[in-house]
């Protein structure tokens, strides 16, 4: 693989998006292949973080597992690379849901957004993995709210 530039833009862009694909699909076979072996770290938004393999890939299969429905819709992706090192700066536009309904349509939906900082590093055989994710919630103000009524609750965070 070259390693100008552009082309390590789009590896990383390319990582970056395995990444979220192997969430929406419950897939922790390859959500696996896509991390670093050590030195890794992530903070889902409301966790502490997590460190090593065992308890980074542990809490994704906790995730996939409560998780009926998730879909990610990213925006504002920003890929930054250094060297050996790439930063993606995204939004997370989350929609989830919980299980079907009777009937076998879907159940409910919900909707979210999630700062995350996504930051990779290129393996000995050239390939990107992540090392460390972090997630942060956005705060959202509900509409018909007033700005000066002061306070947050906890209907105002949006995961």
């Amino acid at each position: 693989m070259s390693r100008g530039a552009g082309t390590d833009i789009e590896a990383v862009e390319a990582a970056n998006t395995a990444l979220y694909d192997a969430v929406e699909h419950a897939d922790l076979d390859a959500l696996q292949t896509l991390w670093m072996d050590d030195g890794i770290s992530v903070v889902h938004p409301g966790w502490p973080v997590l460190t090593g393999r065992d308890e980074v890939l542990r809490s994704y299969a906790l995730i996939m597992a409560n998780t009926d429905y998730v879909q990610f819709f990213l925006t504002d992706v920003e890929v930054s690379v250094h060297g050996d090192t790439a930063l993606v700066n995204c939004t997370e536009n989350i929609l989830s849901g919980g299980p079907a309904e009777d009937d076998g349509s879907a159940g409910p939906l919900v909707g979210g957004l999630v700062v995350a900082t996504n930051v990779f590093r290129r393996d000995e055989g050239g390939r990107w993995k992540v090392w460390s994710h972090h997630g942060s919630p956005v705060l959202v103000e509900r509409e018909g709210e007033d700005e000066d009524e002061g306070g947050l609750d906890d209907g105002d965070v949006q995961l």
